[in-house]
């Protein structure tokens, strides 16, 4: 089922589907592409504009501004200064600087992220198939009681003991237990492909119906990962200082300015006078004699003594401070919804790289018992995941970057989100599209729907094979009858488990 659509999934990857392929050498003032597993100790490095770090490194020359939340989950981009340490992962969103690599690609502070055993071990090696538990029991019974029914059948009536045998072994039917969890869970799996949640295999489906905790990353996850709700507080601007807002913020290609450019209102396009964008800082610009700063508190000359834990962009025009833009995250639509339906059946928890900023939203948005847990490190969240399990949970982990890799593999079942599903995904056991987000709970109660089929099956061929058992042990069925039976048993197994299903596909639909 779904091959030709699995086929453009990777369900499995580490940090080297991440990096760029070629990184640029800067040796004697000559600039030499090479491959980023080529990178020694000591080699000086260009990195542009959108470009990922690949290595631990020294900031020698530019300013840096590095994205960090690609690798710990954290929004807010990091200022750097020559001389500071740049780890592997950031990427640089303010211009072109110089770096001096510290050590290899494989030694770096990512990469040792992978050099956790939990990214080794098998998880499927862990799933004891119920099929298999009650083929084996089956296959025993079955044979002794053969075995004793011939027997009896010798001392009785030894014209009937081969005929007693041989419909027994004929009649008893494993096909219909062993069919039953490949048929119901390959059909599953074909549904849920096309509502946009590619599961990794069956043996997944198994254990999303054990899950009683279910763990969510948020930036990206709960999150739309776009901040396109700001709020203004400060003095009410002028139309003229509106204009030269907009306009000054059209020359910037800054995320939070194209952020902020998109949610202001209309105005006319103008031609400033001066423009200049500052990394690190902000924009300053002018037109007809009148200045705007926008960016940092500090850039502007704003004065605040309060820890910002919020997204902000301030300004002021001609020196005077005129108010700030707080930025907040775009909550995916019918999250509350979606909680409160998983609050009755799970733990949950909200684990994050995040700061605190968002902390009273959170908490009007999710009902009480979430658990709220933020400034987690990639190794914290899969530390987290590893204690709740020693307790006995059984854990789902919901996440969408390579910050969450750790912990999705970690988990019971590790699903990530993504906004593109032929373009990124973290190592996992599932792939969810973000669309798809609010329906996780109806899924997961379809995969418990699924295993009660199964374990329904298991009845229904249970009672097939008592009746038939009965009848080939006491001598009232002959072989050539039960030859013809007994795929009738594997017949109705299938049909039963295909309608079965799909009507619960019907459902989610």
């Amino acid at each position: 089922f779904q091959q030709k659509t699995y086929t453009f999934l990777s369900f499995e990857r580490d940090y080297k589907s991440y990096f760029p392929i070629a990184i640029t050498k800067i040796s004697k003032g000559i600039e030499t592409p090479i491959q980023v597993y080529e990178i020694k100790e000591g080699d000086r490095l260009l990195i542009r504009n959108e470009e990922l770090i690949p290595v631990d490194c020294i900031l020698i020359n530019g300013h840096a501004n590095v994205d960090y939340s690609f690798v710990t989950g954290e929004s807010e981009t990091v200022r750097k200064v020559s001389g500071d340490k740049l780890f592997a992962g950031g990427k640089q969103t303010s211009g072109a600087i110089e770096v001096e690599a510290l050590n290899t690609v494989e030694q770096s502070y990512l990469t040792q992220l992978w050099s956790n055993d939990v990214f080794n071990k098998n998880k499927e090696e862990a799933i004891a198939s119920l099929t298999n538990k009650i083929s084996k029991h089956f296959t025993i019974a079955v044979l002794t009681i053969a075995v004793v029914a011939t027997a009896f059948w010798m001392v009785v009536n030894p014209a009937k003991a081969m005929n007693v045998f041989t419909a027994v072994l004929i009649i008893a039917c494993p096909c219909a237990i062993a069919l039953a969890a490949p048929f119901t869970l390959g059909n599953m799996l074909r549904i849920f492909g096309k509502l946009k949640f590619y599961v990794k295999n069956a043996s997944v489906l198994e254990q999303l119906a054990k899950i009683n905790t279910i763990v969510f990353d948020k930036t990206g996850t709960i999150t739309s990962g776009k901040k396109n709700q700001a709020i203004y507080d400060g003095t009410l601007l002028s139309v003229d200082e509106e204009i030269l807002l907009k306009n000054s913020l059209r020359g910037s290609n800054h995320p939070l300015s194209r952020t902020l450019y998109d949610v202001l209102n209309e105005h006319n396009i103008i031609s400033l006078d001066y423009f200049e964008e500052i990394p690190g800082k902000g924009i300053q610009a002018t037109y007809n004699k009148k200045q705007i700063k926008i960016g940092s508190a500090k850039f502007v000359g704003a004065h605040t003594d309060k820890a910002v834990l919020s997204t902000s962009v301030h300004m002021s025009v001609d020196n005077e401070y005129k108010g700030k833009f707080t930025f907040f995250n775009n909550y995916r639509k019918g999250l509350s919804k979606l909680f409160n339906k998983l609050r009755k059946n799970y733990d949950l928890v909200i684990l994050t790289g995040d700061n605190e900023g968002e902390l009273e939203n959170l908490k009007k948005l999710l009902p009480v018992r979430t658990k709220l847990i933020f400034n987690q490190k990639p190794e914290d969240k899969l530390e987290y995941i590893k204690y709740h399990q020693t307790e006995g949970a059984k854990v789902l982990m919901i996440g969408d970057g390579l910050n969450d890799a750790g912990a999705l593999a970690q988990s019971d079942v590790g699903i990530a989100i993504s906004e593109n599903v032929n373009v990124f995904s973290p190592a996992c056991d599932a792939i969810l599209d973000a669309s798809k987000f609010t329906d996780i709970y109806n899924y997961l109660k379809a995969t418990k729907q699924s295993i009660k089929i199964i374990k329904w099956s298991f009845l229904l061929s249970f009672i097939y094979n008592v009746v038939g058992l009965y009848f080939a042990v006491t001598g009232q069925l002959s072989p050539v009858v039960a030859a013809i039976l007994m795929p009738l048993s594997s017949i109705s197994i299938v049909i039963f488990t295909t309608i079965a299903t799909n009507l619960i596909g019907k459902k989610l639909e």
